[in-house]
């Protein structure tokens, strides 16, 4: 082995101990970086499992508030509201109603906790819809009116900001949709309430057990027509762009682990704050395989999210929040 050249730089040097690997890691996920999902359910007066999304509940209005107390209690800075209406038609008039469960929830969370924990709504129509799609439905042709739908949209913000919201997140990607937002909220004395838009979103099949947890699946077609082309990725750079210049504060990437290619792109072309949403399907699909001794679930939580952070995320939204925030409060690299 003399004929050898002596190694100077030996990289294995870095990783010799757990302490070492510690101290030179480039990307550490802390509990700051997570948004929790939520649930919120009026139709219910105990919570109810979810079937797809082991360990993921619907959540009843009088509950709300703990749970969400608990996600603070953790370290969690944030969470991320989605409603499960008693009422549906075709307007989803509902989701901009005073009295809606988003807004109760948030009014029963800030009554509570005040500001000790960010709360975020999410601004859609599609679980109160009967049609269960994203804007309003032209009866005879089935399309989506976009402009339409942007006046609904812009209310359904106001009135979350009405209840107390921290963040709005409009997630209908539906052209425009920032703008009426921002225009409105301004209007209405809302100035310091922040956009955090779902600014590229993929119609992807991985929300799947989202709808079922919703009750949010279309009733005919796809959302094809509105959600991006899981193909494009100059396409997602363009969307990104007109959201921050309508007056986004944040922008998301959805969903995350087979897009972080985009959100690497996003995070170095923008610089902003960045969201990215570890999405239903894939909650499940890491579950499922851990149910069955194919993956240890807190190692592969664990390198997931990091991945996440690494390609530039500020913000993770996941429903592993609560079972992170555990983890790394107590995390130790197995040897």
């Amino acid at each position: 082995m003399s004929h050898l050249p002596k190694l100077r730089l030996r990289m294995r040097r870095l990783r010799r101990t757990p302490k070492i690997r510690s101290m030179v890691r480039e990307t550490n996920v802390s509990t700051s970086d997570l948004v929790y999902p939520i649930f919120v359910d009026e139709n219910i007066k105990e919570r109810r499992e979810i079937r797809s999304m082991p360990g993921q509940f619907r959540i009843p209005l009088d509950d709300v508030a703990d749970e969400v107390k608990e996600a603070a209690e953790l370290g969690i800075p944030a969470v991320i509201l989605f409603g499960i209406p008693s009422r549906k038609d075709e307007r989803g008039s509902s989701a901009y109603a005073a009295s809606g469960v988003v807004q109760t929830a948030v009014r029963n969370i800030k009554k509570e906790l005040g500001d000790d924990i960010c709360v975020i709504t999410d601004v859609c129509l599609c679980e109160y819809t009967t049609h269960g799609h994203c804007g309003v439905v032209d009866p005879k042709t089935r399309r989506i009116k976009n402009d339409e739908t942007l006046e609904l949209l812009a209310k359904t913000a106001v009135s979350h900001a009405e209840a107390g919201a921290d963040i709005v997140a409009p997630s209908a990607m539906m052209d425009g949709m920032v703008a009426a937002i921002r225009d409105s909220l301004d209007r209405e004395g809302f100035e310091d309430v922040l956009i955090m838009s779902y600014a590229a979103k993929f119609a992807s099949s991985l929300y799947a057990p989202f709808r079922e947890a919703a009750n949010s699946a279309p009733s005919f077609g796809d959302r094809s027509t509105y959600q991006m082309d899981f193909a494009n990725a100059l396409e997602a750079l363009r969307e990104v762009e007109l959201d921050l210049k309508e007056g986004a504060d944040i922008v998301m990437v959805k969903p995350a682990m087979c897009y972080l290619d985009v959100l690497y792109r996003v995070k170095e072309k923008f610089g902003v704050p960045t969201a990215a949403f570890n999405v239903s399907g894939e909650y499940a699909m890491i579950k499922a395989a851990a149910a069955n001794g194919w993956l240890e679930e807190p190692k592969v939580v664990l390198e997931v999210l990091t991945c996440i952070k690494r390609a530039g995320a500020d913000l993770i939204l996941t429903y592993f929040a609560k079972d992170v925030a555990k983890m790394l409060k107590g995390y130790s690299e197995p040897k």
